[in-house]
């Protein structure tokens, strides 16, 4: 008995463990261009239209002007991804369902039934995990990291080690990136807010650096969410 229990033994430990689940995104509406890289390769371009399904490792570009909604059904989530922005669909890591490596979008994450599911968005430096929550997050060239958060609260986990998670509620703004923990303050009391995030303000309003284009919108954002 101990000779055939041996064998077995070794066969289970070399059962592979489960593959992450598989994620389905589509593009719920498209303005102007926005680009997709299957499986992320620069030679296969396809440029989106609403409607259109994408997968896992796809990258996403959008231009000047353009502006997506991607939206994971089974996560009950939602992206709305602002102009000269590039995000990557999933990444490997387990929970993670976009990657946010320049630009701005918004997040919203609907209620899901059931006992909860990690639903986390990567950006430079941390990870951002949340249990229904909406908020916008913006990255700029240096990685540096602007999150407001309009509903909800978003824990920011760096990635530097051995640092804490620090927990962001509505109402509340955050700071972070590579090498640089993040700081927790009050919004500022300028009208910034949820409209005022898909009217344009972002890390030129919050970071006070005087280069939002005239009117107040930024390159990509319509006036009003793209629901």
């Amino acid at each position: 008995m101990k000779l055939l229990l041996a064998p077995l033994t070794f066969l289970l430990l070399q059962v592979p463990a489960p593959a992450p689940a598989a994620f389905t995104y589509r593009f719920e509406s498209v303005q102007h261009t926005v680009l997709r890289w299957p499986g992320g390769d620069s030679h296969r371009e396809v440029k989106a239209a609403a409607g259109d399904p994408a997968d896992a490792g796809d990258m996403v570009k959008t231009g000047w002007w353009g502006r997506a909604v991607i939206a994971v059904p089974e996560r009950a989530s939602r992206f709305e991804v602002s102009g000269s922005t590039q995000v990557r669909l999933a990444s490997g890591e387990p929970g993670v369902l976009i990657v946010l490596d320049q630009g701005r979008l918004k997040a919203v994450f609907d209620a899901l039934a059931g006992p909860p599911v990690e639903r986390q968005v990567a950006v430079p430096g941390a990870l951002l995990a949340v249990r229904g929550t909406r908020y916008g997050v913006e990255v700029d060239k240096a990685g540096k990291t602007v999150l407001a958060v309009f509903k909800g609260v978003v824990e920011v986990m760096p990635r530097t080690p051995q640092a804490a998670s620090v927990f962001v509620k509505a109402g509340e703004w955050s700071t972070f990136g590579p090498g640089l923990l993040p700081k927790v303050a009050p919004m500022p009391e300028r009208g910034f807010d949820e409209r005022g995030w898909d009217h344009g303000m972002g890390m030129d309003g919050l970071m006070g650096t005087g280069t939002m284009p005239a009117g107040g919108m930024r390159p990509g954002a319509m006036p009003g969410p793209m629901h």
